[in-house]
């Protein structure tokens, strides 16, 4: 069956195409599988909240009749605007148009978050572009540059602040001398924009929406988990060709369930700790029917997704066997009102068997975020850049650390196999690797590595996190281990010193205390090697040697750090290799590189590839890499077939002796890379 829908009919009829529906939720609430909805352009100030699930065979398909002009809004308009003084201006809302979800009452807060200062989840819009919320009408009166923001600083003088007065909501907004009842102005009204209300909705495919501003709330991985857009705990969704936007925390959301019993448990009981209270989540999940064929197996393709706050994809749990490809992720968390452990323009928990593949991440506060379970995760043939703060900023970070500079790719406390291959990656920090079983393959690599053998202990305290791993390619819980460090690859890649502003040099990283702008594995100069680690277990006494205190430093051995594996790497521009690389070069000649935006897309301008080495690099592949020490688990595809790294970033033919880097020849490089 196919329905139609028309925001522009006179009255809305049968969803028949002479009689269409005028609202899309009519269709939604007797669309059965296999049933099409076509959606005419149009704005569509409604929540969608789909009754039926598809099936695997017969999806239930959502569609957009011309790509992108099917508007899905969760705000309204407002055109009541009283001035109030100088640039400033009232709207008084009555709280009626909210119903049971006041935005402008409900404020931002749960587990991991940090900001110092109170934000509702509501907004207000001016031509599109979101406002900045103050904290009393005096700021809004007297605007001053919002100084953490990303943005330039006359944008952060747009400004609002709120009050409850008996039944109304006050808006008072600084305009900038534009008339509010001339221009757009929008407001957050609706919590969601397509979003079942209850777990179980699977199979749907939702193709070429607008989707934007809505009012969701803080989503961290021991609470509810919503987004603008999202299966809500199901199975076999597809979102694929939309433009995601304005989500004042998440655009689009894989997570978790509601768990009324762990739902900000730590935020609202104070006595059990959050590292704990994820753990208690997880069990519960896995309880609960967190499984392969109940949960997961989700696609988000070809997305434009930018200018949320807090995300623009998150998930815990529920992301599992998700495929996310080819989005343009950018703009997430510039504005600086919100901030949390919970931020990044990817963040998921218990990503396990999730492949990230050709996505396009920049001008994030921080770009991809694999938080605990990365487990059979794939990170590859990407292009992240620029996911650290311009130098003139200054976030308002709780730990005191001033500007705070992120990475393009944070892996937390995670056993691994995680697979990083033939990325492009040049933002000031690369990658935070507090974590172990990463596999870093035919990568550019600009920026340097963070975090590495810390921020595995609970804060202040030192106790050390331990977290699940998995049966392989599975949801069950195989077992639970701290972290003790290294079981880390790094074959074939480029490092390459860029410039950065003096600023970056004087920022110590809230993990380690230190600052590295150096990329390379330096930072594993500690390392053991194979036969190192496995000396501990298997050498001989020495001569004279006690035999019980030999046996105890074989014991010490189950603490030690483990193996770093490495091979073919080149290090350019005063990139520094660890004290125990293998069959490596660097090269004294400065090469040059850019990442240039032309019209037509991103290239990559650079000379390096005049000095690239002859070498004698091998093919890698999965039996190369080995196994994740802890899950026991290969660096392979998640149906466990092994990896060959014979494509590049392009997908290009490497031969028996390929360079090093994501692509297979110079000449490569110079093509579009996104």
């Amino acid at each position: 069956m196919i329905y139609y829908v028309d925001a522009a009919t006179h009255r809305g009829g049968d969803g028949t195409k002479a009689r269409p529906f005028k609202w899309i939720n009519d269709a939604a609430q007797i669309a059965l599988p296999g049933d099409e909805i076509i959606v005419a352009p149009g704005v569509y100030r409604e929540y969608v909240n789909p009754k039926n699930a598809g099936t695997e065979e017969a999806p239930i398909v959502y569609r957009s009749e011309k790509p992108l002009a099917a508007v899905i809004t969760g705000a309204e308009p407002v055109k009541n605007w009283e001035h109030y003084e100088g640039d400033v201006w009232l709207a008084k809302i009555p709280n009626g148009l909210f119903g049971d979800y006041n935005p402008y009452v409900q404020t931002v807060w749960g587990d991991w978050y940090f900001s110092p200062i109170s934000v509702h989840t509501g907004e207000i819009y001016l031509n599109g572009h979101s406002m900045y919320e103050m904290q009393k009408l005096e700021d809004v009166l007297n605007p001053q540059p919002y100084v953490p923001s990303w943005e330039e600083p006359e944008q952060t003088l747009y400004q609002w602040y709120t009050v409850q007065e008996e039944n109304t909501t006050l808006l008072y907004a600084n305009f900038r001398g534009a008339d509010p009842n001339k221009e757009t102005v929008e407001i957050n009204v609706r919590r969601n924009c397509f979003y079942p209300d209850k777990t179980g909705v699977g199979y749907i495919t939702l193709s070429g929406f607008t989707v934007k501003q809505a009012a969701t709330t803080w989503a961290p991985p021991t609470a509810y988990q919503e987004g603008m857009i999202g299966p809500h705990w199901s199975k076999g969704w597809v979102i694929e060709d939309c433009e995601v936007s304005d989500s004042k925390c998440c655009g689009i959301s894989l997570g978790k369930y509601l768990q009324p019993n762990n739902e900000n448990k730590w935020s609202r009981f104070v006595t059990k700790d959050g590292t704990q209270t994820e753990r208690d989540a997880i069990c519960q999940a896995q309880r609960e029917g967190w499984t392969k064929e109940l949960i997961g197996s989700h696609t988000v393709r070809r997305c434009h997704i930018h200018h949320c706050e807090q995300t623009g994809i998150v998930g815990h749990l529920g992301g599992v066997f998700s495929l996310i490809e080819d989005n343009h992720i950018h703009h997430i968390n510039t504005k600086q009102q919100l901030a949390g452990a919970e931020i990044a323009g990817i963040k998921m928990h218990a990503a396990i068997d999730v492949i990230f593949r050709r996505n396009h991440i920049h001008h994030c506060s921080r770009g991809l975020w694999l938080d605990w379970q990365a487990q059979g995760s794939r990170i590859t043939q990407n292009l992240l850049h620029d996911n650290t703060p311009p130098a003139r900023c200054k976030v308002t970070n709780p730990r005191g650390t001033g500007l705070n500079l992120n990475e393009d790719i944070f892996i937390e406390v995670s056993h691994g196999p995680t697979l990083i291959d033939n990325n492009v990656l040049l933002s000031a920090t690369s990658g935070r690797l507090s974590t172990q079983g990463v596999a870093y393959v035919h990568n550019l690599i600009g920026g340097s590595f963070i975090g590495v053998g810390a921020g595995t202990d609970n804060a202040r305290n030192g106790q050390p996190r331990y977290t699940p791993y998995h049966v392989p390619h599975r949801t069950e819980i195989n077992g639970f281990m701290s972290f003790l460090h290294g079981d880390d690859r790094f074959y074939n890649n480029i490092f390459i010193q860029q410039e950065y502003p003096a600023e970056y040099a004087e920022v110590k990283d809230w993990a380690s205390g230190t600052t590295n702008l150096v990329p390379g594995t330096h930072p594993f100069d500690e390392y053991p090697t194979e036969a190192e680690w496995k000396d501990i277990f298997f050498g001989e006494p020495a001569p004279g040697e006690d035999p019980m205190e030999h046996r105890m430093k074989r014991m010490e051995g189950y603490f030690h750090k483990l193996p770093v594996w490495t091979g073919g790497n080149v290090y350019f521009n005063g990139a520094k290799p660890c004290a125990k690389e293998e069959n490596y070069q660097v090269i004294e000649h400065p090469v040059k590189l850019a990442l240039v935006e032309k019209e037509d897309g991103w290239y990559l301008e650079t000379d390096l590839y005049d000095y690239l080495p002859g070498m004698a690099t091998q093919v890698i592949s999965t039996e190369t890499l080995g196994e994740a020490f802890e899950p026991e688990q290969k660096f392979e595809n998640p149906d466990g077939t092994p990896i060959v790294f014979q494509r590049d970033y392009f997908d290009g033919h490497r031969s028996a002796n390929p360079l090093p880097g994501p692509f297979v020849c110079g000449h490569c490089a110079k093509g579009k890379l996104f």
